[in-house]
Formats: C-alpha cells, structure tokens, sequence
C-alpha cells in the first residue's frame, strides 16, 4: 500500500508540475500580449546601440521578418556594415580576418518566434523547476527540452515576463520592457557566453513591428 501511494503521490507531483509550466508559459504570452497579436506579428526593426566588451559601443539595426529572415547591421566610421543575416536560403556572417561576409553552409537559422509559443506542437516538453533568485527578482524556472536540447527560462513570479533563458552556449538577460503596438518587448538584452569572446549589451532606442521592408533587405 505504501508503494502505490508514492507511486501515486510521484505521479500526482509531476502533473502538477507540468501543468504549473504551461501555466506560467500562457501566462507570460498573455500578459506581453496575448497569442493571437503574436502570431499576427510579421516582423520586427530595432535601432539602438551595442556593446561589446568595455569601451566598443555601435550603432545598430535588426531587421527580422516571419518565418526566419533576419539581418544585422552596426555602423563603423559613418559607414553602415552587415555583419551577419539568413536570406531565407543563406546564412552569412562577417568573416573579420578578411573583413567580408561570408556564406556558412551550415547555418541554422532561428525561428521568428521564440521556443515557448505553441512549444507543444514544436515537440518540446517544459518541466517547472522551482523558484530562483535572479538579482532582487523573484522568478519561475521553467525548462523546455527538446532532443538533447535544453533552454531554462526564468519569468519574474509577479508579471511573468522573461528575464533570463540560459541556453547550452549563450545566457540571455532581458529588461526594461516597454509596449509596442499590442505586444510588449524588451529593449535592453544582454549576451554573455563561457568563453566570453561574444559578450554584448543591446539597449535598443527604438522598435517598429509590422513594418514593410523592401525586397532586397535580407538578401546576401
């Protein structure tokens, strides 16, 4: 009798755990904008300016559009660059030994949605985690997995926003979000890694969603 109630009690635990991550989950798409603005989100155009390292600060504009086009470009010496981008067919990065973009064959690009809207359908499983401390805030861990692939991602307990999603390379802080349109986004972003060569701080100064761009914007 007592193994069938831990057993019982084992499995009781799990549900709730489950369900306690698709709930902080529908949570945090609601409260930054609901899922039906989300999808109709088409595309994204932030300014602002990057850090990288000290003292090496850049003006900067990300274009990205739905499914997965995306570019990058800072400007050096008056001169706008693009440094990295998928077209839709290429992904291309700038090679800074010869001071050229290049293609890179094996370039994975990223969905424009982010992991967490219709996770269930995208084949992942999020498990809560408990409670965690992230500076003076208070936050939900949730974590997705997918394959061998796992993302924890920790939303403040009182409005549910994304404050940190630390993936397997890369930590991802979030913060100082602001509406835009009928969604809300944040416009500071940091980026650090263990090996700390490709640490950035991004504030952003403006953002346009739903924003037309001209046919050859992403292109190589």
């Amino acid at each position: 009798m007592k193994k069938i109630f831990l057993a019982f009690a084992l499995i009781l635990s799990r549900l709730i755990f489950a369900q306690t991550a698709e709930e902080i989950i529908d949570k945090n798409i609601e409260n930054s904008g609901g899922l039906t603005n989300w999808k109709l989100l088409n595309s994204v155009f932030m300014e602002g300016k990057v850090t990288l390292g000290v003292n090496d600060a850049y003006a900067i504009k990300i274009f990205q559009q739905r499914p997965n086009l995306t570019k990058t470009v800072i400007k050096i010496n008056n001169k706008e660059v693009p440094v990295e981008g998928y077209d839709g067919k290429n992904g291309y990065a700038m090679n800074y030994a010869t001071n050229k973009l290049q293609i890179y064959p094996n370039y994975v690009a990223e969905s424009f949605d982010n992991d967490f809207i219709d996770w269930e359908s995208k084949g992942f499983e999020a498990k809560y985690l408990g409670k965690e401390k992230i500076g003076d805030i208070y936050c939900h861990k949730v974590e997705l997995t997918k394959n061998v692939n796992k993302t924890m991602y920790y939303f403040d307990t009182k409005k549910y926003m994304l404050i940190k999603e630390v993936k397997k390379d890369e930590t991802l802080s979030y913060g100082d979000y602001r509406q835009v349109g009928s969604i809300i986004l944040p416009y500071r972003i940091e980026g650090t890694s263990d090996k700390k060569n490709g640490d950035y701080v991004l504030t952003v100064n403006s953002i346009e969603i739903n924003k037309a761009f001209p046919p050859k914007t992403f292109k190589f």
